[in-house]
This record gives C-alpha cells, structure tokens and sequence, in this order.
C-alpha cells in the first residue's frame, strides 16, 4: 500500500522551505531531530528550490538500498 502524498493537492502556502532549515550540530540527536520537525513542519511534504517534494513510503520487502543500488546498475 503506498501512502505517499499527492503534491498536486497540496496548499503551497502551507507548506515551509527546506533551504530555510538550520541544524545547529551541537545539538543532540533528538535535539536536532526535534528541531527539524519544529521548523519544517511536514517532514513527509515541503518546497525545495521551488518544488514541492512529497515522501511516501511503500510496503514492500526491498529496502531502499537494494532499489539505489539497482538503480545505479541499470545507469550503465
């Protein structure tokens, strides 16, 4: 099942800039974690340079480094 987001649907004005995000590495992992999700708002839908990029997930055995890798096979 895939539950990804329909980035035709979605309001731009709500949705916040990645290039805005600071990560302060002082911070701690949670700290840093917390501190993405507080300034981003959507983690799973925001703009980069211009583009609303939405992030769905899949239910499916193959992990995203078998799909990379075969990927980057299937470019030569």
């Amino acid at each position: 099942m895939d539950i990804g987001i329909d980035v035709r649907s979605i309001d731009r004005t709500e949705l916040r800039d990645i290039n805005s995000v600071q990560i302060d590495m002082a911070l701690s992992r949670e700290e840093r974690i917390k501190s993405y999700v507080e300034q981003i708002g959507n983690p799973y839908c925001y703009i980069d340079d211009g583009i609303v990029v939405g992030i769905g997930y899949a239910n499916t055995p193959i992990s995203l480094q078998e799909r990379l890798q075969a990927y980057a096979c299937s470019l030569d």
